[in-house]
């Protein structure tokens, strides 16, 4: 089996983890076939590279303990996001919680590690960009990675979220405008 990831299909690795004998070979293959993806996934949602690696970590574990009821209901990928999407949205939670500063101490630090963190493309219109993201609300925010950088269709983010595609649409038409606004404002500064 020293076949190239890309090249094992979901279907072969499912196979192979519902066999006792196989599953570490095919946890292992699961998370080199999904783990950029969904670090990058949890990356926009969270800003921080150590913290995208926590919650990476977590999403593989809270997948090892329930990979064996995945029905296949849906694609995948589609229920690995879910996990993901949820075990950021818990990280975020409890970090909002855990503040004790303040919100402008906060989008300075923000900031701060956007310019120095060497995973982000330094250019100003991309911090611009990310500055915009950050001041969405979480589910635009959400939309927005999803469909923007990640170019899912509304039909995966609809599985992923479990919400409507009508719904998705206009929290994806929202998040534009209020993007293409914040970085109005800060060229006219």
């Amino acid at each position: 089996m020293q076949q190239s990831i890309s090249n094992i299909s979901d279907e072969e690795i499912l196979h192979l983890l519902q066999n006792d004998i196989n599953v570490e070979q095919a946890f292992r293959w699961l998370v080199l076939k999904y783990q950029e993806r969904l670090y990058g996934h949890i990356r926009r949602m969270v800003n921080d590279h150590e913290d995208a690696n926590d919650v990476v970590q977590n999403t593989f574990i809270k997948v090892f303990k329930s990979i064996k009821k995945f029905k296949g209901n849906s694609q995948l990928y589609t229920w690995l996001y879910r996990i993901a999407t949820n075990e950021t949205l818990t990280f975020l939670n409890k970090k909002k919680r855990k503040a004790t500063t303040s919100i402008d101490d906060d989008e300075l630090d923000m900031r701060h590690k956007l310019s120095a963190d060497s995973y982000f493309d330094e250019k100003k219109a991309q911090l611009k960009l990310q500055n915009a993201i950050k001041l969405l609300p979480e589910k635009q925010r959400l939309v927005f990675n999803m469909r923007y950088f990640e170019e899912m269709s509304y039909r995966e983010i609809s599985g992923i979220l479990e919400t409507s595609v009508g719904g998705l649409k206009a929290s994806y038409h929202h998040a534009v405008k209020k993007i293409e606004q914040f970085l109005n404002e800060q060229t006219d500064v």
